[in-house]
């Protein structure tokens, strides 16, 4: 993989490129803590990579990208500069944007800062609302507590415990490469987001689709209401499919890649 340099903070942030070289680029960034291979795992780049440049990314604290320890590290005006660093290391000056939950909201970050370099937005189970609670909901209270004194595998172990059914190997796996001491961070800031303001949300012009699972109780609602801000956006919901499997679904890599293959047939 290469580096790029946050050029606020001096974080190192791991991105590679795959697929065509001279086709529209994709940025695909992935949700929390997992990491760019997810977009391989899932099938998103097998569907994409013979006509697209797929820029692959792993935020902050994920993945091999450096993993600050303090809370304002995570803050999201740092994970936008962070993308554009990437976007300028790849010399990108505009991409078309693939998000799944953290990387969703990033990607509303990211256009809302800086839009003229996101051509088109693709948002997975997430929304612009504030953040409050956010991860919680996703695994269980006092997530951030439980990394920061039991480590990776207790807070694995206790979301096993909660949930009532074992974390599957892989999951584990992709968790356990975490620091923990960084997510408890990331998490702490997660808590702090308030959000990104409604006329904000209302100001995006690029092409944007919305995509959540029916069952995806802790998003569906956040993520309908900021697709409603936004003129001229698309909203899908899959059916049967809650947070954690909905980036996964066979329905989301062809959802993306038909609407992908629509945005991006005038750059061809």
């Amino acid at each position: 993989m290469d580096f790029a340099t946050n050029p606020v903070d001096g974080t190192r942030i791991a991105w590679s490129v795959t697929g065509d070289p001279t086709g529209p680029p994709v940025m695909l960034v992935h949700g929390s803590l997992l990491s760019h291979q997810i977009w391989r795992t899932f099938g998103y780049v097998r569907a994409l990579r013979d006509r697209y440049r797929l820029i692959l990314v792993d935020q902050r604290g994920h993945g091999r990208s450096e993993a600050p320890r303090d809370v304002e590290a995570y803050s999201m005006d740092r994970v936008s500069e962070d993308l554009v660093a990437v976007l300028d290391a790849a010399d990108v000056s505009a991409a078309h944007y693939v998000g799944y939950s953290f990387g969703g909201r990033s990607g509303l970050n990211l256009v809302t800062r800086t839009p003229q370099r996101v051509a088109s937005l693709v948002v997975g189970g997430a929304g612009s609302g504030p953040q409050k609670g956010a991860l919680d909901s996703l695994f269980f209270d006092g997530s951030a507590d439980v990394l920061a004194e039991r480590g990776m595998d207790g807070f694995v172990d206790e979301w096993a415990n909660r949930r009532g059914f074992p974390v599957d190997s892989g999951t584990r796996a992709a968790f356990l490469r975490n620091d923990s001491e960084a997510l408890a961070a990331y998490f702490r800031a997660s808590d702090d987001d308030p959000g990104i303001a409604d006329d904000a949300v209302r100001a995006i012009t690029a092409p944007t689709l919305f995509y959540v699972g029916s069952r995806d109780v802790q998003r569906i609602d956040d993520t309908r209401c900021t697709a409603s801000l936004i003129a001229g956006s698309e909203y899908e919901e899959l059916r049967g499919y809650d947070h954690a499997t909905a980036v996964a679904a066979p329905e989301a890599v062809e959802l993306v890649s038909r609407w992908l293959d629509t945005v991006t047939s005038s750059e061809r």
